[in-house]
């Protein structure tokens, strides 16, 4: 299981953010939906691991968020309520959650799991993917939110809608490495899921 920690770097400076980060979240499918967990802190247990990679890469959208990740297991039956989790993968996400507040200017992610060296090679990933998705400017994300991965034929639709030229719609497309973050987001999903468990090589299949 993939418990996903989250914690706003700095509150009295931007106010509180985190009502709107738990929106922002509340459409990817969970065990246990994404909620407050403190004054400062979201938590949630996402379904499956190509939904943690999308609650990863939201959270490292902006700058406001520290993102720590525990691959492991949590004791069953999970409770809906993020305030009762207990388990391994909890504890991995609390240690990830304060590795992640000292990475300084690198993109602030952790992952913690069993497999440590796959873990290590998952948060790597999502770092690469995490400094594409937060670099984009307020133009690019106004052209990337009305796209849909794998749908053709939609620059048109989002050039009519957003008021620009096709054209414009494609050179955002290719300069925010949109098609390429989707095209790696399977490869982000397959290591977080090898993290579970120590024993897994990383040549097996998931």
């Amino acid at each position: 299981m993939y418990v996903v920690t989250l914690k706003q770097r700095d509150p009295r400076a931007d106010g509180d953010l985190g009502d709107r980060m738990v929106r922002a979240l509340s459409d990817i499918p969970t065990l246990v939906p994404f909620q407050r967990s403190g004054p400062s802190l979201v938590v949630g247990v996402p379904e499956c691991s190509e939904d943690a990679v999308d609650a990863i890469l939201r959270a490292l959208r902006n700058h406001h968020w520290v993102v720590g990740v525990g691959v492991g297991s949590l004791y069953e039956p999970v409770p809906s309520e993020a305030q009762y989790l207990q388990g391994t993968a909890l504890g991995y996400a609390h240690t990830a959650l304060e590795r992640s507040e000292h990475t300084g200017e690198r993109i602030p992610l952790s992952i913690i799991g069993p497999a440590a060296t796959i873990a290590a090679e998952a948060e790597a990933v999502l770092r690469l993917l995490g400094q594409i998705v937060s670099t984009r400017s307020v133009a690019e994300w106004a052209v990337l939110d009305l796209l849909v991965p794998g749908v053709r034929g939609q620059q048109k639709h989002v050039a009519a809608e957003l008021g620009i030229s096709a054209q414009a719609v494609s050179k955002a497309v290719v300069r925010s490495a949109w098609v390429e973050e989707w095209a790696a987001r399977p490869a982000a999903a397959r290591l977080l899921r090898l993290a579970e468990s120590p024993e897994a090589p990383v040549g097996s299949q998931a």
